[in-house]
């Protein structure tokens, strides 16, 4: 049978075709153009229309009913199998055992409002936590105040499980506090990493806080409540379940002010803290890896999208989620060489001199576009510092000493001497270039 509301929505159906039908009637019936003959029979077709459009509507009315009952009816069947589910939670929950057990082991409870509460988590909305267990000596809240998360593959590479720890080792040395899933790879890593650098670190578990899982990391667990803190929305004795995992990367992302993804791929579970991350409009990073390698599929395609920045050292990622001009990273720079203390126009003789036979001091100096003077006095301070040397045929560039016969490592004479001064100096500009006439 139908509800009132649907007869409701059935009946306005019909009158609105019913309306249709009889508008229609009159702008025919207003046609005084067409003969007696052609009103009788427009009347008809307008009767039979009347009735077919009625029909039609009231299937329609009829249809629609039913899919709204249907689907009423599905979604009070789930919502009862989930009240059923909690209800059967609720009744074998007992709270003042789980803080009892907490207090024994040394655990404590938080909640919104507690001092030691991080006021980011209410960014979450109604995927906030009710509470979070703690076990650790570190203060949550302050500990998260400049926090980095961690993330990657439990299958980590070599050069995955380094970069983690490097990463981690570097934050940890600049006052940064690293968030992690404490799962084996690129987690434990990263944990280690912030352990050797002295820092607390934070450990979010999907099960509680006395459940070492997974159990190869029960002594970096017991390392990182003396130095840092483990957490879990569960309370104690709780083992991990799959869609725990994935629940807990929402803390994670929240509890740090952005996520690095060191290894993932294409279907990694650090994707999924990666995508919190760009909903709470916090800063994602991403560390690239090896082309070929499958381990590193997720973080390329997160830069190739531009969801994320790429970051090769712990420098970096401060830049990113620090201060704005005040964390900036240093300028890469290539490494220095001898060559680069050399002015202008010794760099520019230097590479007019041939490697092979040799060239006299104004062939030189017309390759090089100076002055027969200074090509003198370049060619001078070059030869004391080793950089060329004098031959038959006039100067070409010395050769390096083979390693095999080099008697000690001394290194090449210094070019700042009283001889190859004028090397570093730059020379008087004069106006006269050596000309053909001058070899």
């Amino acid at each position: 049978m139908l509800s009132q509301a649907q007869a409701q929505t059935l009946a306005q159906g019909q009158a609105h075709v019913l309306a249709q039908g009889q508008a229609q009637a009159l702008a025919l019936a207003q046609d005084q153009a067409q003969p007696p003959i052609l009103g009788q029979a427009q009347a008809q077709a307008l009767t039979q229309g009347q009735a077919q459009a009625l029909a039609q509507g009231q299937v329609q009315a009829r249809t629609q009913a039913q899919t709204q009952h249907q689907g009423s009816t599905r979604l009070s069947a789930k919502l009862e199998q989930r009240l059923s589910i909690w209800h059967a939670r609720m009744t074998a929950a007992d709270p003042a055992a789980d803080l009892a057990t907490g207090e024994r082991l040394g655990a404590r409870l938080i909640v919104p409002g507690s001092p030691e509460w991080p006021t980011q988590l209410d960014q979450l909305g109604a995927a906030r936590p009710l509470g979070l267990w703690l076990h650790g000596s570190a203060d949550l809240r302050f500990s998260c105040l400049r926090s980095v998360a961690i993330v990657g593959a439990r299958s980590a590479t070599p050069y995955g499980l380094h970069v983690a720890a490097e990463f981690a080792l570097g934050l940890g040395e600049d006052g940064w506090t690293v968030v992690s899933g404490g799962a084996y790879g690129v987690d434990g890593a990263a944990h280690r990493g912030a352990l050797a650098s002295d820092t607390p670190t934070v450990v979010v578990l999907a099960c509680g806080v006395d459940v070492a899982y997974p159990r190869g990391h029960h002594q970096l667990f017991a390392a990182a409540r003396e130095q840092g803190v483990i957490v879990s929305e569960c309370p104690p004795g709780v083992n991990p379940t799959r869609a725990r995992f994935l629940i807990r990367n929402r803390l994670i992302a929240a509890l740090s002010r952005g996520t690095v993804v060191v290894e993932a791929a294409l279907r990694s579970g650090a994707l999924n803290t990666a995508a919190h991350a760009l909903t709470l409009n916090r800063h994602l990073a991403a560390v690239p890896g090896p082309v070929t390698s499958m381990m590193s599929a997720g973080c390329h395609r997160l830069l190739r999208e531009r969801k994320a920045t790429c970051v090769t050292t712990p420098e970096e990622v401060i830049e990113l989620v620090g201060t704005i001009g005040g964390d900036l990273a240093p300028c890469a720079r290539g490494p220095a060489v001898p060559r680069d203390a050399l002015n202008e126009v010794t760099r520019k003789v230097l590479d007019a001199v041939p490697s092979r036979g040799g060239a006299g001091p104004a062939s030189i100096a017309l390759s090089a576009g100076v002055s027969l003077d200074a090509t003198l006095s370049a060619l001078g301070g070059l030869a004391a510092a080793g950089y060329v040397e004098r031959v038959e045929k006039g100067w070409r560039l010395r050769r390096p000493a083979s390693a095999s016969y080099r008697k000690s490592d001394a290194p090449l004479p210094d070019p700042v001497d009283s001889s190859g001064a004028d090397a570093f100096i730059e020379p008087p500009e004069t106006e006269a270039l050596v000309g053909p006439s001058d070899r």
